[in-house]
């Protein structure tokens, strides 16, 4: 079975390679994330910065043209708590993230809080 790379180089580069104001909105995330779980690591997996716990992917940051989501894997389980998760499907939610707005951090460190608390 194939692991994805997790150098901190592949991380850097990710960032590197995104516009300014996507860079900006993916730091935003990617600080909140880790301040609110630093157990969790780093990958880039499907072009997207994906957070693990245990090789578990939790979380994913997704980048779209006018906004990015925070990708929630265990989103289902959460959304009846949180009502700005948004999605349909079996697992997966997101919190939509506009370019050039500040981030909620509590919302977030809330989410990811739970969302690791749901895959302990």
């Amino acid at each position: 079975m194939r692991t994805p790379v997790r150098p901190a180089a592949l991380v850097a580069a990710y960032f590197d390679n995104l516009a300014p104001e996507e860079r900006e909105t993916a730091q935003a995330l990617r600080d909140a994330v880790m301040s609110a779980a630093p157990q969790l690591t780093q990958a880039v997996k499907w072009g997207n910065l994906t957070f693990q716990l245990d090789g578990l992917s939790l979380i994913s940051i997704v980048l779209h043209k006018s906004h990015a989501h925070l990708q929630f894997f265990n989103g289902a389980e959460l959304a009846v708590q949180y009502t700005a998760l948004e999605g349909t499907g079996k697992g997966m939610r997101h919190l939509k993230c506009r370019y050039r707005q500040p981030i909620d951090s509590e919302v977030v460190r809330d989410l990811v809080t739970a969302s690791v608390e749901a895959a302990s």
